[in-house]
């Protein structure tokens, strides 16, 4: 029997990307098409733009995607795409290509919640992971402390209530002028500033040990910022960064341990965009090798939105002969832990 191969299409936000994965770990492609540089000049996605690019390169993207893997539609056991969560117009794209040529083709249609496509993407470069673990996702529209029971099981144990860290990063990023995407600009000027430099606020959400909160942290960045003009001071943008990101940083790893120790879990999965950040990485990375528990997280190609992962998780699903019919939808707001 020849290797399970499936094509796979993400289109959830601003990355029109499509792979061919086999067997779920073998990346035979991924092909990604970034609308980075179309948005930056209007400091975000806009959803309008993002959707009318997505309609214009998703073709040639798929192209691709089979050209590099040496691939036609014939080779394909199987297409999978992203319904959700996410932007709807984007995500309306990818599901409709997806069931056209899954019914063109006469493939099996697999849908594929995004978030669990992130989880997903450290069994790319580490097949030794297997459910049980922990997982955090930390990405622009999502913070979640997730445990993986099992394939397509997820227990979410805690999630943000405001802003998700990765919207906290782009908001206080555009306030100290450092412009978008925010992440990558703000882990940049942190690594010129000092982390003790300004002592902003931890929050803990009392009815929920798990949960995150960081409109708090946001708005103390902010008030820093008003109260530095009031006063006629300059704010040392590096220093402001660099405390910023360890507040975050700290209450990600503080969560995250107290998971571990809780649940006695032996493996943590770092995942979402956010988890390229290198400061998080190293954190939580010391703080699992002092419990002795083991650490993965994918390379930063992986952990920004791609088709790879929405591959490796689909193939799961094939296996177990969980497929969606040509009614499937997108649904821009769906939980992790969803039973279809």
């Amino acid at each position: 029997m020849g290797k399970v191969k499936i094509l796979a299409i993400e289109s959830s936000c601003d990355e029109t990307a499509a792979a061919v994965v086999a067997d779920g770990h073998e990346i035979l492609s991924n092909i990604i098409y970034s609308q980075i540089d179309l948005h930056t000049i209007y400091g975000g996605v806009v959803p309008e733009i993002a959707s009318r690019k997505h309609i214009e390169k998703i073709n040639p993207v798929i192209e691709a995607a089979l050209s590099k893997a040496d691939c036609t539609l014939s080779d394909i056991d199987a297409v999978a795409v992203t319904f959700g969560p996410g932007l709807v117009g984007p995500l309306l794209v990818g599901v409709a290509e997806a069931k056209a040529i899954a019914f063109a083709a006469n493939l099996p249609l697999i849908g594929v919640h995004h978030i669990q496509g992130h989880i997903c993407a450290n069994y790319i470069e580490h097949p030794d992971l297997e459910p049980p673990f922990m997982s955090l996702v930390v990405s622009g529209g999502h913070t979640h402390l997730v445990r993986v029971v099992d394939h397509g099981k997820y227990e979410v144990l805690g999630r943000t209530r405001d802003d998700a860290a990765g919207e906290a990063f782009d908001k206080v990023a555009r306030a100290i002028g450092l412009g978008y995407p925010g992440g990558p600009k703000i882990e940049e000027a942190a690594k010129r500033g000092n982390p003790d430099a300004i002592p902003f606020p931890r929050a803990k959400v009392n009815d929920n040990e798990y949960d995150f909160s960081f409109s708090g942290l946001k708005s103390a960045v902010l008030n820093y910022i008003n109260h530095a003009e009031m006063k006629n001071e300059t704010v040392n943008r590096d220093d402001l960064a660099a405390s910023f990101q360890k507040a975050v940083v700290d209450v990600l790893t503080e969560h995250s341990i107290m998971s571990i120790r809780q649940y006695g879990v032996r493996d943590f999965a770092l995942a979402g965009g956010v988890a390229s950040n290198g400061a998080l990485r190293e954190s939580i990375a010391k703080a699992c090798k002092a419990e002795g528990v083991n650490f993965y997280c994918p390379s930063p190609l992986y952990c920004t939105d791609n088709a790879a992962m929405i591959g490796v998780r689909a193939y799961y699903e094939y296996i177990n002969y969980r497929f969606a019919d040509l009614t499937l939808n997108a649904v821009p707001s769906i939980a992790i832990d969803y039973r279809s």
